[in-house]
């Protein structure tokens, strides 16, 4: 009986040793070390059919993310004295119908946002992160009683500008798959 254990104890021992790369956990930001401050200058729109405020929207969005999140990252409008800079155009913005009542009105909303993003080592003078086609897509249902109506199209926006800023974020304080000294 003693040997059995004792053999259950190498071979748990063993077990983890060889393992020892596989977990690490994230404990830094994915960012290069120099990047202190990083700058989050207003979203550019080239959508048709603008939208009220939907560029300020996703900005606020990622730079509020940035500070929740961003580990001791100071967060600029602008990119004097800035290491690093997220830029960001909304690409497309689309609302449309999904889904009808009885009468054929919509009842249920479909909101469909698609951005690019570039996060740049102004320092380094190097792309850090690029994806031209984040796509975000959030429903909403209006109400058939006209005196409890309420637009959810403004909320929808700002729901998906949220999971759009912890999309970006997260990629920022989760690792970019940059190494410095490449």
């Amino acid at each position: 009986m003693k040997i059995i254990r004792f053999a259950a104890v190498v071979l748990l021992f063993l077990s983890a040793a060889g393992f020892t790369e596989c977990y690490k956990p994230v404990t830094n930001s994915g960012l290069p070390k120099s990047i202190k401050t990083i700058a989050v200058p207003a979203f550019q729109f080239e959508a048709a059919g603008a939208r009220y405020r939907v560029e300020s929207r996703f900005t606020e969005a990622v730079t509020k993310e940035i500070i929740r999140r961003g580990r001791g990252l100071k967060v600029q409008g602008s990119t004097e004295n800035a290491d690093a800079v997220v830029e960001g155009t909304i690409r497309n913005f689309n609302f449309s119908g999904v889904l009808l009542d009885r009468e054929g009105r919509a009842r249920v909303y479909e909101v469909t946002v698609v951005v690019a993003v570039t996060i740049r080592d102004l320092k380094a003078n190097k792309i850090l992160y690029d994806n031209q086609n984040f796509i975000f897509r959030d429903s909403f249902e209006f109400s058939d009683d006209p005196r409890s109506f309420f637009n959810e199209e403004d909320p929808a926006v700002e729901r998906i500008a949220r999971a759009f800023a912890e999309s970006v974020v997260s990629t920022i304080v989760n690792g970019l798959g940059v190494k410095e000294g490449k």
